[in-house]
């Protein structure tokens, strides 16, 4: 069972689509697929079309020993399952940073679930105490990119956090890294797609996430882009990334997958804090 978390601490940057519609592309392909929304802002469970009257149980639950696994899984589709998220979810940092073991809370309430070959989990814009125990679950973290200027701007500190979380999980590395919105009219987008297969030679994924107004459109319809247009760039290339994910059955070991040194140019901030 792989474990990815799929996060970017920049917002706007299609990490929910990415996350949405990769977990439907891994579905349609015959995996089973549980997708976690962590964020508070819910997109995941919004694009999915639960509403806030309808969502019940919810990770904000599950993290707190209030409500089991069970109570929270909700079933999309055949072989694509999903566990909501709410706006009490942003209390939820607050309540866990007093708790003992405040970064494996996560790990606790998901320590037994079994019976999938991927779970996902779309993470918060941020590098707070929800994200500390998505690091400290998952084995793996894909990075959606945006293809404009600076794209690469603030990723050193993802990678600063992703070694402090290391501590707790060994296992812990950033395996894919995933060129989104790109527009193959402009030498830009060219150019940053150049960039990130320099610097990230073997996380890099070939697909390149077109932007296409469909994608933009699902979520309001409750729906996967395979759902919604099936026929769009959009669709092709969610199912193209899904079956490159496919086809690296053993993904980049945690040495293989270091950042580059380079990365670390960028202004110091404040790690996160571990404490198991």
């Amino acid at each position: 069972m792989r474990r990815i978390a799929i996060m970017n601490q920049k917002g706007g940057v299609g990490k929910t689509t990415t996350a949405v519609n990769l977990a439907a592309g891994l579905a349609a392909l015959g995996r089973n697929v549980l997708l976690v929304d962590m964020d508070p802002q819910a997109n995941a469970t919004l694009a999915l079309g639960i509403e806030e009257k309808q969502v019940g149980d919810t990770v904000f639950e599950l993290l707190l020993g209030e409500a089991t696994f069970a109570d929270a899984r909700r079933r999309i589709a055949e072989r694509f399952e999903f566990i909501p998220s709410c706006d009490s979810l942003a209390a939820a940092e607050s309540e866990l940073s007093r708790a003992e073991g405040r970064g494996t809370h996560l790990r606790r309430a998901f320590e037994a679930v079994n019976g999938y070959d991927y779970i996902l989990i779309d993470c918060p814009p941020s590098l707070g105490i929800l994200n500390v125990n998505v690091l400290v679950y998952v084995e793996e973290v894909f990075v959606p990119l945006q293809c404009q200027f600076f794209a690469l701007a603030g990723i050193s500190l993802l990678t600063r956090a992703v070694d402090v979380v290391r501590r707790a999980n060994p296992s812990l590395h950033i395996s894919g890294v995933i060129p989104c919105m790109y527009d193959a009219r402009t030498g830009l987008a060219r150019e940053v797609v150049e960039e990130i297969e320099r610097v990230f030679p073997t996380q890099a994924f070939r697909t390149r996430i077109r932007n296409n107004v469909r994608l933009a459109e699902a979520p309001s319809h409750g729906k996967s882009i395979f759902e919604y247009a099936p026929d769009s760039n959009g669709a092709a290339d969610y199912m193209a990334l899904a079956r490159e994910v496919l086809d690296r059955e053993v993904p980049p070991s945690p040495a293989a997958a270091a950042a580059p040194a380079h990365l670390d140019t960028a202004e110091p901030a404040p790690s996160p804090e571990v404490r198991t």
